[in-house]
């Protein structure tokens, strides 16, 4: 218990840190101010990984193209999944995000500068704009990772993958690159408080989304990452 309440108090007091480096990133455009925010971000995520005493274990890193921005598409246990590709992946990138995450002071300025797309899932209207920005976002040069599950499996199987979530790869044309996350729902989801513990994070190999229909390559995904996650 000791540890989560240092981490959330150091969460608190590390946000406000920041703020000096956010004309930096405000004055700079396009791929610069992505990669200006990358580091400012791995930073920060590092941070609370090494607080909370998360061990990530990577492997494909050599999948990640360089040259040219990606879709992450990954699955969800927990919310130490954000800090763990922010940190652990040295790519400049954002997320889709439900909108009441731009409620957090700070949090949101940093995400609203890398692009992240906010989505209200109570206004389709305002979803279909946001994923229309995030396209050009893409095509601007910065990748995106997505949580096609829609929502935290803490644990459980991994939940279907919700075939919408795939329109910023298949409008946008960027490559798509699975993510296997194993036991991130350790750290905070499996007992309520923050503790230690290994997380495993597999980055297969991109898929273009322009030789599959948008459902087959929801499958596709789905099955690659069910296969490390679940052993399926």
């Amino acid at each position: 218990m000791l540890r989560t309440i240092i981490w959330f108090i150091f969460f608190g007091l590390v946000l406000p840190l920041t703020l000096p480096f956010l004309p930096g990133a405000k004055r700079r455009t396009h791929a610069a101010r992505y990669v200006y925010t990358q580091k400012v971000a791995h930073a920060w995520a590092n941070s609370l990984l090494r607080l909370a005493g998360v061990k990530v274990r990577m492997t494909g890193q050599e999948n990640i193209p360089a040259d040219q921005p990606v879709v992450f598409i990954a699955n969800h246990q927990g919310n130490f999944d954000v800090p763990i590709l922010l940190g652990k992946i040295d790519k400049p990138k954002a997320f889709i995000s439900k909108i009441e995450v731009n409620k957090i002071p700070i949090v949101n300025v940093w995400m609203n500068l890398m692009g992240c797309v906010m989505i209200d899932r109570k206004d389709r209207r305002q979803s279909l704009k946001a994923i229309r920005a995030g396209i050009e976002t893409i095509k601007d040069g910065q990748s995106m990772i997505i949580f096609p599950e829609g929502t935290r499996s803490k644990g459980g199987p991994v939940a279907e993958f919700k075939a919408g979530s795939f329109t910023l790869a298949t409008s946008s044309g960027a490559l798509v690159v699975p993510i296997a996350i194993s036991g991130s729902y350790r750290v905070m989801e499996e007992t309520g408080r923050i503790r230690p513990a290994t997380v495993d994070v597999t980055i297969l190999k991109p898929i273009d989304p322009k030789s599959l229909s948008q459902k087959e390559l929801v499958v596709l995904v789905e099955q690659q990452i069910k296969e490390i996650v679940e052993g399926v």
